[in-house]
């Protein structure tokens, strides 16, 4: 009984599998659409800026707000 459930969770992983990467295959496509209006590319320094020195400086300053502000006594 055991071998059968296995080949049965085999066969629905596999069929899972195969349905996700023929549906998802569209998506991989470069085709353009009439409305598409692509942004100019950006440079290394700019997407570092943006997605690294960004978020580390808007942590910096929440924690700077919430050191500053903490109403709770000092030891």
């Amino acid at each position: 009984m055991d071998k059968k459930n296995a080949l049965r969770a085999g066969a629905v992983t596999a069929g899972t599998t195969l349905m996700m990467l023929l549906m998802s295959s569209p998506a991989l496509a470069n085709a353009s659409d009439d409305g598409d209006d692509p942004a100019p590319k950006m440079s290394v320094a700019e997407t570092l800026g943006l997605f690294v020195a960004a978020p580390i400086v808007l942590f910096l300053v929440i924690c700077g707000l919430v050191m500053v502000l903490d109403k709770s006594k000092k030891a």
